[in-house]
């Protein structure tokens, strides 16, 4: 199994009325719950970790979870209300209010030896639970936990907003980088934690420090990844009509997931023996689904069926 532990939430995205007025549609989101949501709709068999509300958001959530066959044995369901995101885009990039107090997802908190991690393939961290203290904190106890039985996948998938102070924020991200077999980030991402540094050079750095890729997405742009054998891969972003680009990067980690699983690169001495042409259908993979969520509206991956083509391609090798 793949799972995917960190932030379920609803997101209110923007719509226009019938009457022509602002207005907002609830849907269940959340980064983590999202490439949960992903890497179910493609085949593998994924589950998510994390909290859940009991409240009328929450049955959302673990309804529209469940309606994709993920697995939520190991999430913990509580009366804490659910996390509340508003959404609005700003030049072209979706921008969020968060009420994310007291909240089932900022009150969850990991029972060590709850997680079979000899049955478990990878799992992902990151978002929005580990911008607070005790989400990061509990994350990291998950991996330890895990003690090096299985891939570790981190996605920071920063939200500035929640970051109190950043020097730490930082900080912490490294730390879930260091100890990670699989770095991603957006390059807005990459801005934000590293500013101006060069991308080659804390690739480079995070490899040497143990992860065996690291891959930074790019929006029209593609994709570029460093592994520690198959050296430096590009790949281009295939053509889209983008609709809304929210929840392309969950789609891309999940698919990202499920290609390195499928081709048999997921384990974490096969994925430091990738070679490059492995590497390049796999992130070639991702890159159609993403563009595929971003050709409609909200955070909706794709299914299997939706990419039969792209999926063929992964496999041809």
């Amino acid at each position: 199994m793949l799972l995917s532990c960190g932030d379920a939430l609803v997101d209110f995205l923007p719509v226009t009325s019938v009457d022509g007025r602002d207005a907002a549609v609830p849907v269940a989101g959340g980064s983590c719950l999202n490439i949960a949501v992903g890497m179910a709709r493609l085949g593998a068999p994924a589950g998510f970790v994390g909290g859940i509300s009991t409240d009328l958001f929450g049955r959302i959530i673990a309804d529209h979870a469940l309606g994709s066959q993920v697995d939520l044995r190991h999430a913990t369901r509580s009366e804490h209300q659910t996390t509340l995101a508003f959404v609005r885009h700003l030049e072209g990039e979706p921008q969020y209010a968060f009420y994310d107090e007291a909240t089932a997802s900022r009150a969850w908190t990991y029972r060590r030896g709850s997680i079979p991690f000899d049955e478990i393939e990878a799992i992902h961290v990151g978002s929005s639970t580990l911008a607070h203290d005790q989400g990061a904190a509990q994350a990291l106890a998950m991996i330890e936990d895990a003690g090096g039985a299985t891939t570790i996948s981190f996605d920071p998938n920063c939200r500035p907003n929640l970051v109190k102070l950043k020097a730490r924020y930082v900080d912490q991200m490294d730390a879930f980088a260091a100890a990670a077999d699989i770095v991603r980030m957006s390059d807005v991402d990459f801005e934000f934690l590293y500013g101006g540094s060069d991308y080659r050079e804390k690739a480079k750095s995070l490899i040497a420090a143990g992860a065996s890729l690291v891959v930074v997405t790019r929006g029209i742009k593609g994709a570029r990844a460093c592994h520690g054998e198959a050296g430096l891969v590009e790949v281009e972003a295939p053509a889209a009509d983008v609709v809304d680009t929210i929840g392309a990067g969950d789609s891309f980690q999940a698919a990202l997931l499920f290609a390195l699983r499928a081709i048999g690169r997921i384990e974490r001495r096969a994925l430091a023996r990738m070679n490059s042409g492995e590497l390049a259908r796999a992130l070639s993979f991702a890159s159609a689904c993403a563009a595929f969520t971003c050709g409609r509206a909200g955070a909706d991956p794709p299914r299997r069926s939706d990419v039969g083509p792209a999926l063929s391609r992964l496999m041809a090798g």
